[in-house]
């Protein structure tokens, strides 16, 4: 892969470890039924304005990693890869199911769910940036 779209894909991966950290230790323990207004309507704007930040990224991510693995094949591009489809299972298998039945109110139990397995994502993302630094 090309210098450029290494550190792109990189970056890309660094993006998503960012926000992800951000959801798991900030965003999601804050999950309680607000003092005033509606849980849902929160929610509902919340999945919103998150879907436009991180889903156009996670594209660009997929992308440069299918990219990586044709032009580099080997190991390191198959557990790159392998990684960033376990957090793509894991974001459209158990955390967008979670947030859609989360759209209808509050549930503590769900939110728990929702945080415990998000650990999937943030673990995946982190070991990726690391790798893609080391490689850059």
């Amino acid at each position: 892969m090309p210098p450029l779209l290494e550190s792109l894909h990189a970056l890309t991966a660094a993006y998503m470890t960012g926000i992800i950290w951000f959801v798991q230790i900030i965003h999601y323990p804050t999950l309680a039924p607000p003092a005033q207004g509606s849980f849902t309507e929160r929610h509902h704007d919340y999945t919103r304005r998150m879907g436009w930040v991180v889903g156009p990224v996670m594209i660009l991510e997929m992308a440069l990693q299918l990219f990586q693995v044709y032009t580099a094949p080997g190991p390191r591009s198959v557990l790159l890869l392998a990684l960033l489809l376990i957090i793509w299972i894991s974001t459209f298998a158990l955390q967008v199911p979670a947030h859609n039945q989360l759209s209808g109110g509050y549930d503590p139990a769900l939110v728990h769910r929702l945080v415990r397995t998000n650990w999937i994502r943030t673990l995946g993302w982190t070991a990726r940036s690391l790798i893609l630094f080391q490689i850059i």
